[in-house]
């Protein structure tokens, strides 16, 4: 089993169990890896028995955290995120071009 990079980006999805979270941050993870999956060292879903806790983190930054942002994050917002602090000139692809017609 290959060991994970030290030298590129982590990110940690921690969901609450007792709201049946996991399938919402395991599609995010999915979407996170399929954009990045060349920039990024891991990708790690964390159940959390914080009631209502949704939380994403790049290395130790607080990306998005459900109570504080407002709900949870769509695909093209999150990735937003975190192309900005990984890689900024990186193109989306269409969720950037969508940006130009709003």
């Amino acid at each position: 089993m290959a060991a994970t990079n030290p030298e590129k980006p982590k990110i940690t999805i921690t969901y609450c169990i007792g709201c049946n979270w996991m399938l919402r941050g395991a599609w995010m993870a999915q979407e996170l890896l399929s954009t990045f999956q060349e920039q990024l060292g891991a990708v790690t879903l964390v159940p959390g028995e914080v009631g209502g806790i949704f939380e994403i983190t790049l290395n130790d930054e607080v990306i998005w955290e459900r109570k504080r942002d407002g709900g949870f994050p769509d695909v093209k917002e999150l990735k937003t995120r975190v192309r900005d602090r990984i890689n900024p000139q990186q193109d989306l692809g269409h969720i950037d071009r969508a940006n130009s017609g709003e």
